[in-house]
């Protein structure tokens, strides 16, 4: 990931031609460190999404939808107080850093023009939100506080004066030419792209390497060429946003990085590209932050019965003996008067084989007639462990499964799946009930809502609660039902009862994306109607079973999730 300088310049561009002039109707704080400003500029509504995230700081234009909370936070609260139905007039970058001021313009209670500057600094662990009175230079609040004890040098508290992040002393790359990249530059240590970021500001390894990728390697001759080419794209704001994915990484920038390999997606705009790449990234880190403990727990239990079998299969092999112990019995029995108290072992002959001499180990401490009768009861415990362990094994395997499909569950799970989840496992004993508002009698799950491209609806339940209600409350006995074969995934149910093969691939590229193949190639989902899907009685939550099935194979791509999301 690189939000550098040269990102933050492009953003900074698109920030300013969307939403200067724009009036501030509504910010929002939808979690601890993301802010939404709703911003109506150019006769259009903006979302303008700002994070101080430890791992996703950044700042662009947004479509998706966030969950707020019912009680904005304080800072929330000030920002309201201070910029709602104020103007933005300036979106700045400060050095080709990545700093960006944002200058609003209101009116005070005696109508008086006033000035406040909101400042995003986007710099990992240090990233922070902070609104400044910019006749005073005051701080008049921030999203993360930070204490003389923590920085000695730059107090972030609200009535100190701001200071701004120390300046690195580096070169601007816009006014370089070759005579400063060669007598800057050392061809003889290696690692160009580590002296290219330590000298120029705004540029990070990403960049570099793609400047030396494009020189050919051929540093002295061909590398200040690459890079003044480059960087007069970037002066004269030409960008092309795009992403890397590939299976070891995911990079996204806004100039073409042909020295990596991989699926490459490219966008209209800075917005959509940062978007896309972050969204379900933050999502789930909040998650799991969040959830963290429940992700243990799940992995815990699961772990828990990995064990249980692992035992109770050395349980069986020893059950798996019953008859030799039948047999030292029986032949002890019939050779009492060969055998006395203080024989470690007994030779006797095996009338079973043949008469074969046969060696039994015997407790010196017992008699001939104890030793054979604690072989009968080592037979009699074997004998009858064999269902009772075999039963728990089956059981132990059921709990497995059953974890797995909350574990995969986990990993596409908003803040409400997580809720449920947890009430589930409350539910079903495996842990302690937590006091919660009570819910409405008429409270449903709320599934997840799609519309296929012929403009059918297919709904997808994305946890147990949301599972069962879908299958088998909500949906009607004609309707499609679709789940990844033989893997743990989502219910999804295709709302109609007739439908194109467009249709069916598109609700099965669904069960296959909220499923544990979700990054799978060829992922083989069933699809039968409704009527034919039971729930065996006393199954885990979320549990059933199906017939007369068909099955498609699909290859899920998240870029379809998102193209049948927003219609």
């Amino acid at each position: 990931m690189a939000f550098d300088g040269i990102v933050t310049r492009a953003i900074t561009k698109e920030l300013a031609e969307n939403l200067t002039g724009g009036r501030v109707n509504k910010i929002y704080q939808p979690y601890k460190t993301d802010l939404i400003f709703n911003i109506r500029a150019n006769g259009k509504s903006h979302q303008l999404f700002l994070s101080a995230s430890a791992n996703f700081s950044r700042v662009h234009l947004t479509k998706e939808s966030y969950e707020n909370p019912k009680q904005p936070p304080m800072f929330c609260m000030l920002l309201r107080k201070h910029l709602e139905g104020s103007i933005l007039e300036k979106v700045e970058q400060v050095n080709n850093d990545r700093v960006i001021h944002f200058t609003f313009q209101s009116k005070n209670e005696i109508g008086d023009k006033t000035e406040r500057i909101l400042i995003a600094e986007i710099m990992g662990k240090h990233s922070n939100i902070i609104l400044i009175d910019s006749a005073k230079n005051n701080i008049l609040d921030s999203i993360k506080h930070v204490s003389p004890a923590q920085n000695r040098h730059r107090t972030l508290m609200p009535g100190q004066p701001y200071v701004a992040p120390p300046e690195q002393d580096k070169i601007s790359p816009f006014e370089a030419d070759e005579e400063v990249l060669l007598r800057k530059l050392d061809f003889n240590s290696g690692r160009i792209d580590r002296q290219l970021v330590n000298i120029f500001s705004g540029l990070s390894p990403l960049i570099t390497k793609e400047i030396i990728h494009r020189s050919g390697f051929a540093a002295k001759t061909r590398l200040p060429h690459a890079f003044l080419k480059v960087m007069n794209e970037f002066k004269n704001h030409h960008y092309q946003p795009e992403m890397v994915l590939s299976k070891q990484k995911e990079a996204y920038s806004v100039l073409s990085l042909t020295h990596l390999e991989g699926e490459r997606k490219t966008f209209n705009t800075i917005s959509d590209l940062l978007d896309r790449f972050y969204f379900q990234k933050a999502s789930r880190d909040r998650i799991k932050q969040q959830a963290n403990d429940l992700e243990k727990f799940l992995q815990n239990e699961r772990n828990k019965n990995e064990k249980k079998i692992s035992k109770l299969e050395k349980t069986l092999q020893e059950a798996d003996k019953a008859d030799k112990y039948q047999l030292y019995g029986e032949l002890l029995t019939a050779n009492m008067y060969a055998v006395k108290r203080g024989d470690k072992k007994a030779e006797v002959m095996n009338y079973y084989d043949e008469n074969q001499l046969i060696t039994i180990s015997l407790d010196p401490q017992k008699s001939p007639s104890e030793n054979a009768q604690h072989y009968f009861k080592k037979y009699n415990k074997a004998k009858n462990s064999l269902s009772v362990v075999s039963e728990q094994i089956e059981k132990a395997k059921e709990e497995i499964d059953y974890f797995d499909r909350l574990i995969q569950q986990m990993e596409a799970a908003t803040s409400s799946d997580v809720e449920e989840i947890r009430e589930e496992l409350e539910e079903e004993g495996y842990m302690k009930r937590k006091k919660r508002p009570q819910k409405k009698k008429n409270d449903k799950p709320l599934l997840e809502r799609y519309i296929s491209s012929e403009g059918i609806e297919i709904l997808v339940g994305k946890n147990n609660k949301q599972n069962e209600y879908l299958t088998n409350k909500l949906a009607r006995k004609d309707e499609t039902w679709l789940h990844t074969k033989d893997i743990p995934g989502s219910h999804v149910v295709i709302r109609n009862v007739e439908f194109t093969e467009q249709t069916l691939i598109e609700a099965a590229n669904l069960a296959a994306y909220f499923s544990k193949a979700k990054f799978s190639s060829s992922v083989p989902v069933d699809y039968t109607k409704i009527r034919y899907v039971k729930k065996p009685s006393g199954a885990k939550p979320g549990f059933v079973t199906y017939d007369n099935q068909q099955t498609v194979f699909v290859t899920p791509t998240e870029d379809l999730v998102r193209q049948l999301r927003s219609k």
